[in-house]
């Protein structure tokens, strides 16, 4: 098939509505455009349940997806790419031409994001009350759950969009895994067994003042399994929304001791990685956002990652999706959607390793699906994919599983992998339970837990 037949298209701002029914039918709940694109390849929004019946939590997602009899209508390979360069990001074209693994199979797009009812009132109360500090960066002032800025002005807003996108009040992996593929003339793989619980306090059911919750984007709490130089490690931190600080804890077990870690953030590596992985790096974009100027460019038509089921078969065996160069083609997917285009400079006086970037937001969820990161030369350096899917406990789309490939060195990792673990991870939108409360994510709470 020679190209979808659509140009990249940049579109500017508009007046949102973050309600339909209420503010007019032209926009999602989320601040989306309901209208299809021009050539249809696009479909119009609708709001329709994703699942079919008879899912529970431990059943495959991608088995009641309403649409998993889908075929592709396109494979793009290093061999037909120019063909389809108008739809594909610097990233995605530089994958194709060094990576030999790489192959994008493209699918039928399905506008698979909504939200619950009390998520699309919040957002409608946000527009022209969500407020940034002082500073440009940091969130003071939102209903939540909901998403503040559902009309961006600024870079900042539309990557607190991102950071406060809903996903319930948790995350819970019982067993992940995070991959890194071996250097080049090896054969050797990292693969490092997790368990993981991401707390979102403000991400209760109902209407309520951020201040009145506090300031915490989340709480995280994850302990090492594999391998044997990893296992019993374990990390207890909290993100913040307003202060660049981040409360990180980190329990050795040889030391039987827990330190404090006030540098463990930004473009620090993460401990086991061998230089792969920054802390900043985690699903997408992790940290506060006050090291880069954010600059809102529009918005474009692009291929991404988009109910990527596959990267979330907890039933699949490891060695056939997990590929010398890449995920197996046949484990991820392609569709054209309209993203926002954000570009970040590390700003004057400030310091990252990776003073330009690149993120591009789904319009109907806010999900990061594809980052790229540029090195001091301003040559290419990462390209990361967030596999999005709609979640069946909250009712919206979510990245949480993702891959970065680092392309001078030829290695890539994936991380949130439920590939292999057989069991699932699962989205929380009860507070109940010890890990539903702030008093779990404390340097005490993590040595006695760590010393049982």
């Amino acid at each position: 098939m020679a190209g979808l037949g659509m140009a990249l298209t940049v579109v500017g701002s508009a007046a949102f509505a973050a309600d339909a029914s209420a503010l007019g039918a032209g926009r999602t709940p989320l601040g989306g455009e309901v209208a299809a694109s021009k050539d249809g390849r696009i479909p119009a929004w609708v709001n329709e349940a994703q699942a079919v019946e008879g899912w529970s939590y431990g059943k495959l997602r991608k088995d009641h997806w309403k649409y998993k009899g889908d075929k592709p209508i396109a494979s793009i390979t290093a061999g037909n790419a120019a063909q389809f360069a108008e739809q594909l990001s610097p990233g995605q074209l530089a994958l194709l031409k060094q990576n030999p693994g790489f192959q994008m199979e493209v699918y039928p797009t399905r506008r698979s994001c909504g939200v619950p009812d009390f998520v699309a009132e919040n957002t409608r109360k946000n527009i022209g009350t969500a407020k940034l500090g002082e500073d440009g960066w940091s969130l003071k002032q939102a209903v939540v759950p909901g998403i503040p800025f559902p009309t961006p002005a600024s870079g900042e807003q539309a990557m607190m969009n991102w950071k406060m996108r809903y996903h319930g009040v948790g995350i819970d992996y019982p067993n992940g895994f995070t991959f890194v593929s071996p250097r080049r003339g090896s054969e050797d793989w990292i693969q490092a067994g997790f368990e993981q619980t991401m707390f979102y306090p403000w991400g209760k059911k109902g209407s309520n003042k951020l201040s009145e919750i506090g300031n915490i984007e989340y709480f995280t709490y994850f302990s090492y399994k594999s391998p044997a130089a990893l296992a019993g490690q374990a990390l207890s931190a909290n993100v913040n929304l307003d202060t660049p600080s981040t409360d990180t804890f980190y329990y050795f077990p040889g030391q039987r001791r827990v330190r404090r870690l006030p540098t463990y953030a930004y473009d620090a590596p993460q401990i086991g990685f061998e230089n792969q992985y920054l802390l900043d790096e985690t699903i997408m974009f992790t940290g506060t956002l006050d090291r880069f100027d954010w600059k809102l460019v529009g918005k474009k038509e692009l291929l991404v990652p988009y109910n990527v089921f596959g990267a979330y078969d907890f039933k699949a065996k490891t060695s056939e999706v997990m590929q010398k160069n890449a995920l197996a083609a046949s484990s991820r997917r392609y569709e054209l959607h309209r993203v926002w285009v954000i570009e970040a400079s590390v700003k004057k006086g400030a310091r990252h390793v990776s003073p330009k970037r690149t993120f591009y937001l789904d319009e109907d969820s806010w999900n990061v699906v594809l980052a790229e990161d540029y090195d001091m030369q301003g040559a290419l350096w990462k390209v990361r994919e967030g596999f999005l899917i709609p979640v069946y406990e909250t009712g919206t789309c979510d990245v949480a599983a993702f891959s970065q490939y680092n392309l001078p060195e030829g290695r890539y990792i994936f991380d949130f992998s439920t590939v292999g673990a057989g069991v699932d991870a699962r989205w929380l939108t009860e507070a109940s339970g010890e890990r539903m409360k702030a008093s779990f994510y404390t340097s005490e709470n993590l040595r006695a837990i760590s010393d049982r």
